[in-house]
């Protein structure tokens, strides 16, 4: 999915943030997301519920889950979030939101601002390296930027004050 390059869908934020909202749920750890020319491939550790043999005792086994979200798949997900969000009469989404849903989101307004070409990005206890293609006029190099826990954690506790002084501005998220 390119999403400068004539995608319908021009932004990393909502559609990271899509995508974030189907890992929370299905309670995928570990996240590891690849944009490739038609979408995102995106593996995760899930831990499989059990049950024992001799004494019913639920037991878990930990899987990788690779699932691939082509751009119809996107749309859908950017469009039923849109959905679920409403009009904002209620609660905001952000206080209803899973993490990856938030981690992502962010991750994605940060990549928005600097408009790479192609990204690659893994996350491991909460922190995430983001690996991104970024043009130039010689033509592009790959570049790493990293997210510590707390980066995160930050990002997201200064998204509602962000959104609500753009929203004055005239911007038009609800969430």
């Amino acid at each position: 999915m390119r999403i400068y390059e004539g995608s319908p869908r021009q932004d990393f934020e909502e559609v990271l943030r899509s995508i974030g909202a189907v890992l929370d749920a299905r309670a995928v750890r570990e996240a590891l997301l690849l944009e490739v020319p038609d979408g995102f491939v995106v593996q995760g550790l899930v831990t499989e519920a059990l049950v024992g043999d001799l004494r019913e005792e639920r037991l878990g086994r930990e899987t990788k889950l690779t699932l691939t979200f082509l751009d119809d798949d996107i749309a859908r997900f950017v469009d039923e979030a849109h959905s679920r969000r409403g009009s904002g009469a209620d609660a905001p989404d952000w206080q209803r939101s899973g993490y990856y849903e938030k981690a992502f989101r962010v991750i994605g307004k940060y990549l928005d601002e600097h408009r790479p070409r192609d990204i690659f990005f893994f996350e491991q206890g909460g922190a995430f390296v983001v690996r991104v293609l970024a043009g130039g006029p010689s033509g592009g190099s790959h570049e790493l930027i990293e997210f510590t826990r707390d980066d995160i954690a930050d990002l997201i506790a200064k998204g509602p004050v962000l959104r609500a002084s753009q929203g004055s501005a005239g911007g038009s998220d609800t969430a």
